[in-house]
């Protein structure tokens, strides 16, 4: 069922739909018609995070949006001793239930991750997926990626000991090292203090990305459209984990998005639609019986 709360977007007040859930509510946002698309956003963020890419759709599609466990309506359900990612999942599958199958799935960072972990899982029907900069250190780790898997675990580990050591902005390390230096510190007001608000929700994020090492057998097993696109100016880590998340699954494709990094929803939003948009549309075509001109 679908009901209507007051809740907190990035310290503004408003009126947020959500889906009832026995672990908790999440999330539920719907517009547009058309073939329909699920966007995941990722750690630190909303929905309204999509809001840029879905302009660059020009509603030619059903867009629906939702958030995390522990962003802006949805509940954490996440506990002290079980940090899975299926937990996670289990949240996104929630909307798309509701939403009503197969829907094409996207996601960016760790809402990436999340929607590699739903096609993986099987649960529910999608008619495609595409990874915007999923983390997946434990891509690197399965593969044996050592000096980049060496990388997020220095930034992290890091980042959440000088969070513990009573810095609360500890969170500005972790953004830097996606996006280059200076990005925290150049975003708005409000969406800094949302990050730093959160922070404790995103070092279980961090938790939950680890424990999940996805096997090459379970990857090259997946059967449907996967698109993995990157930043071009990238951390190398980021770059070669979803590269590898690429070349394990049949037919993916990999794109690298010029001039960009990991904050690319944002800051090559039309880019990213377009991507979008060519992924999905010729199998929306294709499945109508239409030429793709």
């Amino acid at each position: 069922m679908l009901v209507q709360r007051l809740a907190f977007d990035h310290n503004c007040l408003i009126t947020r739909e959500m889906i009832e859930d026995v672990l908790g509510p999440v999330d539920y946002d719907e517009s547009g018609q058309g073939p329909t698309v699920v966007f995941v956003p990722g750690s630190c963020s909303t929905g309204a995070a999509w809001k840029p890419v879905i302009a660059g759709l020009n509603g030619a599609y059903r867009t629906i949006t939702t958030s995390l466990p522990g962003y802006g309506g949805s509940a954490e359900r996440r506990t002290r001793t079980d940090h899975s990612i299926g937990l996670v999942a289990a949240a996104i599958e929630t909307a798309i239930r509701y939403a009503g199958g197969p829907v094409h799935l996207v996601g960016h960072s760790f809402g990436g991750e999340v929607g590699l972990a739903i096609a993986l899982r099987g649960r529910v029907e999608l008619t495609s997926l595409t990874i915007l900069e999923a983390p997946a250190p434990g891509m690197l780790s399965v593969f044996k990626r050592r000096d980049r898997y060496d990388a997020f675990r220095a930034m992290t580990s890091a980042y959440i000991a000088d969070y513990r050591a009573g810095n609360a902005e500890a969170i500005a390390a972790m953004i830097d090292f996606y996006g280059g230096a200076g990005t925290f510190a150049a975003w708005p007001a409000a969406v800094r203090d949302y990050a730093v608000k959160t922070t404790p929700t995103n070092i279980l994020d961090w938790s939950s990305a680890y424990a999940s090492e996805p096997g090459a057998a379970a990857l090259a097993g997946l059967n449907l459209p996967v698109l993995v696109a990157v930043g071009a100016n990238s951390h190398p880590a980021v770059v070669e984990a979803n590269s590898l998340i690429a070349t394990a699954i049949p037919g993916a494709t990999f794109v690298t998005i010029a001039g960009a990094t990991h904050f690319m929803i944002a800051t090559h939003a039309n880019a990213v639609a377009t991507l979008i948009d060519r992924h999905l549309s010729p199998r929306e075509d294709q499945a109508a019986g239409l030429p793709r001109h």
